[in-house]
């Protein structure tokens, strides 16, 4: 039972909605957990292809819930609270974005981010490790850390330079401007941008075509090797692993069925599970 996301799956497609709309669905400790949980059951189901997460109400997610005030961001007196939560990395407690950011980028599944208005902080961050980016013309973006005396977290360091470059990602961070949809879009950040009321719709068409034509196993070994590969020093580590997979996978039965179905004409109906039949070489990513 959650009580600030919600969750549900149908044909293939899980949808995770951020569900606090009269906060902008602010970001919060017990948010974080139910996002990682919800991850944790989309990748568990073999009938999930694709995940979407969109916010309910009129934003995304407006950001960290900073009602505690001036504090929000200071941990001392509560450390062992904030350790609890979601343990600790080089003896701090670990960052909750980071937690839920990692979680998106080791997701076996395609995850389609539907912006569909303010994402703000956090609120953009956790969007990063995120396969497709699609925006609402109403949607609004911020890496406002700078403002609030902070940096930016959930691993965004890592993650928004490879996705934008470095010099439009200084810009927006050393800034900490909030920027409308249609730069995100020349920036890099959102693949398209669509008007509001079509935001659900594209990313469900997306994800259907997904769904529908390709091989559960296959999506997720290339999405595990293309970021992964992201920070490989050479091509041979590629080269190394597509061997690997292309000798395992040519020899499967989804290959068969590929191969077969395009021969008759027909649409493919793939077989393997990934939760069975993921191949054990791949190294799991993000390493730690």
């Amino acid at each position: 039972m959650t009580s600030q996301i919600s969750y549900a799956a149908a044909d293939g497609i899980a949808t995770i909605t951020l569900d606090r709309p009269d906060r902008v669905n602010a970001f919060t400790a017990v948010m974080a957990g139910e996002l990682t949980e919800a991850f944790d059951r989309a990748d568990a189901d073999d009938d999930v292809r694709v995940v979407i997460v969109t916010g309910a109400g009129r934003g995304f997610c407006a950001g960290a819930d900073l009602s505690g005030g001036g504090g929000t961001f200071d941990h001392e007196d509560g450390v062992d609270e904030a350790r609890g939560r979601f343990g600790e990395i080089d003896g701090v407690p670990r960052d909750g974005g980071g937690t839920v950011s990692l979680r998106v980028a080791a997701c076996r599944k395609v995850v389609i981010g539907a912006v569909n208005g303010p994402a703000v902080g956090v609120g953009v961050t956790m969007t990063l490790p995120m396969d497709v980016r699609i925006a609402a013309e109403s949607a609004r973006f911020g890496f406002v850390f700078a403002r609030r005396g902070i940096i930016p977290e959930a691993a965004s360091t890592w993650f928004l330079p490879r996705i934008v470059g470095i010099s439009q990602a200084m810009e927006w961070v050393a800034t900490g401007r909030v920027f409308d949809a249609a730069e995100a879009l020349r920036g890099g950040l959102v693949s398209r941008v669509v008007p509001d009321t079509e935001l659900l719709a594209t990313a469900v068409a997306l994800a259907r075509e997904i769904a529908d034509n390709t091989s559960a196993v296959s999506v997720a070994v290339a999405r595990q090797l293309l970021w992964g590969m992201l920070g490989s020093p050479t091509p041979w580590d590629a080269h190394r692993l597509d061997s690997k997979a292309m000798f395992e996978l040519g020899a499967g039965k989804d290959a068969a069925e590929g191969v077969t179905a395009f021969l008759e004409k027909r649409p493919a109906e793939f077989p393997a599970r990934v939760t069975t039949d993921y191949p054990g070489f791949i190294p799991p990513w993000p390493s730690r």
